[in-house]
C-alpha cells in the first residue's frame, strides 16, 4: 500500500499547524473558562430559583432536581446534599456529550462535502451564540440553551484533528496529533484557573459569572476572525483544484486497505472513555470523602495531572508509535485504578494522579491517530466523526453508571469493576489491535533519517 501523501509543501504544513494550533489553544482556554465554576455557578441559580424566592416553583431548574433527589433516593446508601450540585454538573455534561455524539458525524460529513474551512466557521458561528447566551443567562433556563447550542455546534476539536490530518503525511502523523494532545493539556491546566480568578469580577449583578463569559466570548470572537483571515481549505479534493490555477481535475480515488477496522476502534474508544470519563467524574466524591477535600484541593490535584500529561506529550507521546502510546496508557490506567481501590494516603492519591495523566496523554491521541490512518482522504470527516461521536457517547454514559456502581456498591468495587473494564480495553489493544503497516514504514524513514 502506498504511503500517504499531502499536497502541502513543508512551510505549508508548519503554517497551517501553527494556526490552528493557536485556534484550538483559544477555544480550549474558553471552554475550560466555565469547568472550575460548576459548583458556585449551579449554586446561584439555584438559590434565584428556590421556591421561597420565586412563585413559579416549576422551573426548569426545579423539575431538575426532582428527577435527580429521585435518582439520589434510590441508593441503599444516603447521598448527601452537598453532591446535588455535583449531580447537577454532571447531568449537564453527560448532555453536552450526548448531543456532540449527535452532531459529530453530521460536522465531519459536511466537512467531506463542502471544506473543513466552511464547516469550521459555520461551527464557530454556533459557539458564538453559545457563550453569548451564557454571558446573558441570568437564569437557568438560559444557561441550558447555552450548553445545548455549544453541545450541537462544537466541533474545533474534531475539524482541528481532520485538518492535521489533511496536511500531515505518514512520518509526521502522530507528532502532529501529539501536539494537539498538547493543546488540551495546557488549556485544561490553565484554562481553569483563569477562569476561577475572573469569576471573583462582578461586572453585571444579575449575572455574576458575567465577566468570565465575556472573556470566553471575547476568545471566540478572536478566534474565529482569526481562522477566516488566516486557515486555508484543506480538504484534500478542493486543495488540489485549487492548486491547479482554475483548472479542476478529477481526482483518482485509490482502494486503501485497512488493517484495523473502524468499528473496532470505534468500539476501542467507546469503552475506554466510558471507563475512564467514570474515574474523574468520581475523583470529588472520592477525595472530599477520604481527605474532605474542598474545591481548591481538588483543583490542586487536577493541575497537577494536567502538567504531567503536558509533559509527556510534549516528549514521549509524539515520539512513540499510536498503538504503544494506547498500550502504554491503558496499563497506566488500570494501574491507577488498582491503587485507588485501596488509596488511603494523599501520597497514594497523587500517585494514582500521575498514572491516570499518563493515560491521558496517550490513549485518546494513539485511537485518534490509528482512525486517521484507516481513513481516506474523501472519507476522513465522516470517519473521524463517527470516532469522536463513539467517544462522546462513552463520555455521556460514563459519569452516570459509574457514580451508579459507586453509591450503591461502594469505592473498592466501583474501582475493581473499572479495573476489570479496562483490563478488557488493555487484552483487545494488545491481543487484536495492530499497527498499520504504513506507521511501521514511517517509524523505519525517520529512524533512518537520524543515521
Amino acid at each position: 500500500m502506498a504511503a500517504s501523501k499531502t499536497p502541502f509543501a513543508p512551510s505549508a504544513r508548519k503554517s497551517v499547524m501553527k494556526v490552528i494550533s493557536i485556534s484550538l489553544l483559544l477555544d480550549l482556554i474558553s471552554f475550560t473558562f466555565i469547568l472550575p465554576l460548576f459548583p458556585k455557578l449551579l449554586e446561584f441559580y439555584r438559590d434565584l430559583e428556590a421556591p421561597h424566592k420565586n412563585t413559579n416553583t416549576n422551573t426548569v431548574l426545579n423539575r431538575t432536581f426532582s428527577y435527580l433527589n429521585a435518582y439520589k433516593n434510590s441508593f441503599s446508601r444516603p447521598i448527601s446534599d452537598r453532591y446535588d450540585i455535583v449531580l447537577l454538573g454532571g447531568a449537564l455534561g453527560s448532555l453536552f456529550s450526548f448531543l456532540q455524539a449527535l452532531a459529530s458525524p453530521i460536522i465531519g460529513r459536511l466537512s467531506d462535502k463542502y471544506g473543513r474551512r466552511t464547516a469550521l466557521m459555520w461551527s464557530m458561528a454556533g459557539n458564538i451564540i453559545s457563550v453569548g447566551l451564557w454571558v446573558a443567562a441570568v437564569d437557568f433556563r438560559t444557561f441550558l440553551a447555552s450548553r445545548i447550542v455549544g453541545g450541537l455546534s462544537e466541533g474545533n476539536v474534531q475539524l482541528t484533528t481532520t485538518i492535521a490530518t489533511d496536511i500531515s503525511d505518514d512520518q509526521s502523523r502522530g507528532s502532529t496529533m501529539a501536539i494537539i494532545g498538547a493543546c488540551f493539556s495546557v488549556a485544561f491546566t490553565f484554562g481553569p484557573a483563569l477562569g476561577a480568578w475572573l469569576s471573583t469580577m462582578t461586572s453585571v449583578a444579575a449575572n455574576p459569572f458575567a465577566t468570565a463569559a465575556g472573556f470566553s466570548f471575547l476568545l471566540i470572537i478572536v478566534e474565529t476572525i482569526y481562522l477566516y483571515l488566516y486557515l486555508p481549505e484543506t480538504l484534500p479534493q478542493q486543495h488540489s483544484n485549487a492548486s491547479t490555477n482554475g483548472h479542476k481535475k478529477g481526482t483518482k480515488r485509490t482502494a486503501l486497505v485497512r488493517t484495523n477496522s473502524h468499528l473496532l476502534l470505534n468500539f476501542l474508544h467507546f469503552s475506554f472513555i466510558l471507563f475512564f470519563s467514570g474515574i474523574e467524574f468520581s475523583l470529588p466524591f472520592m477525595t472530599y470523602e477520604l481527605f474532605q477535600y474542598g474545591s481548591s484541593q481538588t483543583g490542586r490535584l487536577l493541575g497537577f495531572m494536567g502538567l504531567i500529561a503536558s509533559l509527556l506529550q510534549g516528549g514521549v507521546t509524539r515520539r512513540l508509535p499510536p498503538l504503544r502510546n494506547i498500550q502504554l496508557g491503558l496499563t497506566s490506567c488500570a494501574a491507577s485504578l488498582f491503587l485507588l481501590r485501596t488509596v488511603e494516603t494523599q501520597r497514594q492519591l497523587y500517585m494514582s494522579g500521575a498514572l491516570l495523566a499518563v493515560t491521558s496523554a496517550t490513549v485518546v491521541d494513539g485511537l485518534r491517530t490509528l482512525s486517521s490512518f484507516e481513513a481516506a482522504d474523501h472519507e476522513r470527516g465522516i470517519k473521524l466523526g463517527n470516532h469522536r461521536s463513539w467517544g462522546q457517547a462513552g463520555r455521556s454514559l460514563g459519569p452516570l453508571i459509574f457514580c451508579t456502581l459507586y453509591w450503591w456498591a461502594g469505592r473498592q468495587t466501583a474501582y475493581a469493576v473499572g479495573t476489570v473494564g479496562v483490563l478488557g480495553v488493555a487484552t483487545i489493544a494488545f491481543g487484536i489491535l495492530k499497527a498499520p503497516p504504513r506507521t511501521v514504514k514511517a517509524r523505519a524513514q525517520k529512524a533512518a533519517a537520524k543515521i
